[in-house]
């Protein structure tokens, strides 16, 4: 089969298509025909040697994929050969073929094409996991949402707006803020020309947002304290803007404030799976209901993977790049 490898670090260039041996399913996995695969900021990490794969998974990129069951392994039950499904994976999405835990598989949510499938397994689970199952958003909280036009951002607007809270977002121009708005969010900021902490407290009445979705990291972290509210939390996905920063900790205890720092990909299967299992309770009737839709911005054939990258490192994407197979 193919796959898309990186023999050594560096920028787009350094995906190259190459002939595999293909997977075999074991015990506990399906084997997957991928149609096609998502593309994630982890995986831009992955290909620059920053972000170290985990032990045991595959070396070639990619996290969440569509595609038809191929095989399955012993022990899997509730899944066949020929089911349309997507999957959340450790890695290998960026390939013809793969395997995968039979607990990260779900089937395509009724009345999504299967090629527009692959945009939610990374995004979706990120979000609830997140938002819902970590920092406990309930309806009417005030959630801050930064770069609001992103896979993640686009997904979490319309989950957070869904399940009855308000979705306030940052992004850097007119156009991406307008397409927040179209998805639901209620106050736009414009990172450039305005302060966000201000902008947060003024429509909250000084109060602040109850949680925080942060994809910066060091370059936001003391001005995400000042923004959140008394009990406040603050979860951490991205370190895009540093991974070093000082806190004041005097505001961490007076405002009781939490932050949370995680990560999905080196997860255990078994949490992975949880996750899955709540989506799918939780998540896919919004799907189904047209209530949530994943954004595709654009899509590649696979041996474009390198074109792909550049389009996404050069960030005027809004929502989720494919790769097709």
């Amino acid at each position: 089969m193919r796959a898309i490898v990186i023999n050594s670090p560096g920028g787009p260039e350094a995906l190259q298509v190459q002939e595999v041996p293909a997977p075999v399913p074991g015990p506990g996995e399906v084997l997957i025909d991928v149609a096609a695969a998502g593309l994630n900021r982890a995986d831009v990490l992955q290909r620059q040697g920053h972000y170290p794969v985990p032990a045991g998974s595959s070396e070639y990129p990619g996290l969440e994929v569509s595609g038809r069951i191929a095989a399955v392994g012993t022990g899997v039950e509730g899944l066949s050969v020929g089911a349309d499904v997507v999957a959340l994976l450790t890695g290998g999405g960026y390939a013809d073929q793969v395997n995968v835990p039979a607990g990260q598989v779900l089937p395509v949510p009724a009345g999504l094409d299967l090629v527009t499938a692959a945009a939610l397994p990374e995004t979706a689970a990120t979000v609830f996991s997140n938002l819902f199952m970590a920092a406990g958003v309930t309806e009417g909280d005030h959630v801050l949402i930064h770069g609001g036009a992103g896979g993640i951002g686009t997904m979490a607007i319309q989950m957070v707006a869904a399940f009855g809270a308000v979705p306030m977002v940052t992004a850097g121009s007119p156009e991406k803020l307008e397409l927040a708005r179209s998805l639901g969010a209620q106050v736009l900021i414009n990172y450039k020309t305005e302060d966000f902490v201000a902008r947060v407290r003024e429509v909250t009445d000084g109060r602040g947002a109850d949680v925080i979705l942060d994809v910066i990291g060091a370059k936001y972290l003391q001005r995400n304290l000042e923004a959140l509210a008394v009990s406040g939390r603050l979860v951490i996905i991205g370190l895009q803007g540093g991974t070093k920063a000082e806190i004041d900790l005097n505001l961490l205890m007076r405002k009781r404030l939490a932050v949370i720092g995680t990560t999905l990909r080196a997860r255990p299967t078994e949490e992975k799976a949880a996750i899955m299992q709540a989506v799918k309770q939780y998540v896919w009737p919004l799907v189904e209901a047209g209530k949530i839709r994943p954004l595709v911005d654009k899509t590649f054939p696979l041996a474009e993977a390198a074109a792909a990258h550049e389009y996404f490192d050069s960030g005027v994407h809004t929502g989720k790049i494919l790769l097709t197979t």
